[in-house]
């Protein structure tokens, strides 16, 4: 079975593929650049017992990561517990495979790299944005034929909110949640909070997708991703899917089209 991890700025995912390419269990642990390959091995190790796997059943890793101080200990955790070179997303024998046009193809984050190929998996033959809802906001736009055209970065929900809690003194912090109604006016300062946050960035989403969509000027598939994709999923007209794992399936799909597939 594959090893896929997705260390992302949030979150590091982990996920096992079997043969077929399906997601068949997933784990997410929170990131830190200080994790000991033994610190994830004790963790990981804990959850394939329980999930009635063993480390011999794992024969591949597959490493995307945004986070590049946390690689090296990924890399070892592969090394030195399955006794695997983990192939690391993007680099040889496994390089992305679509063409990335945009004037720094080096800078784009590996994640984004790896949903546009799971969306063009998904939804090929048309012009897909992909919202990506993790510590940023993302929105890329791919191609008909699976290139990379650029896309947009906005700040993550949570980093909205925490900078309003920490930048007001006299405002709560409270849980991302959508608003018990559809009214706009609030009668409290709880319930103007999930308001101003919640239906301004439903507003960011509509407004974003409004515009790239005009500039496309074709018809675009959309595609939403992340953890906090699920919050939004009752606006239904912002989504033509969702899909949580696309990351993940993303790598899946990487390792399964690497150079000689072998």
């Amino acid at each position: 079975m594959l090893l896929a991890v997705d260390n992302g700025n949030t979150n590091v995912k982990f996920a096992l593929v079997d043969d077929s390419g399906e997601i068949i269990q997933r784990w997410r642990i929170a990131t830190d650049a200080r994790r000991t390959a033994d610190e994830y091995a004790v963790w990981l190790d804990q959850l394939l017992q329980m999930e009635g796997h063993k480390r011999s059943d794992i024969t591949a890793v597959i490493i995307a990561t945004v986070v590049p101080r946390a690689l090296h200990n990924l890399q070892v955790l592969s090394q030195k517990y399955f006794g695997i070179d983990a192939l690391i997303a993007g680099r040889e024998p496994v390089s992305w495979g679509i063409a990335l046009k945009v004037d720094e193809p080096r800078a784009l984050g590996a994640d984004r790299a790896v949903n546009a190929i799971a969306a063009q998996s998904l939804e090929p033959g048309i012009d897909k944005i992909v919202i990506s809802f993790g510590t940023a906001t993302t929105f890329d736009h791919i191609g008909t034929d699976g290139s990379y055209l650029g896309g947009s970065i906005a700040p993550g929900i949570n980093l909205s909110l925490d900078a309003l809690y920490n930048a007001a003194a006299m405002l709560p912090r409270i849980a991302i949640e959508p608003p018990p109604s559809q009214s706009v006016i609030g009668r409290d300062t709880v319930g103007q909070m999930q308001i101003g946050i919640y239906f301004g960035y439903v507003g960011l989403i509509e407004g974003l997708l409004g515009r790239m969509k005009a500039e496309i000027g074709r018809p675009v598939k959309v595609i939403a991703t992340g953890g906090l994709a699920a919050l939004f999923q009752q606006h239904s007209h912002l989504f033509d899917r969702v899909e949580p794992d696309l990351t993940l399936r993303g790598l899946a799909k990487l390792y399964a089209n690497r150079e000689g597939g072998a």
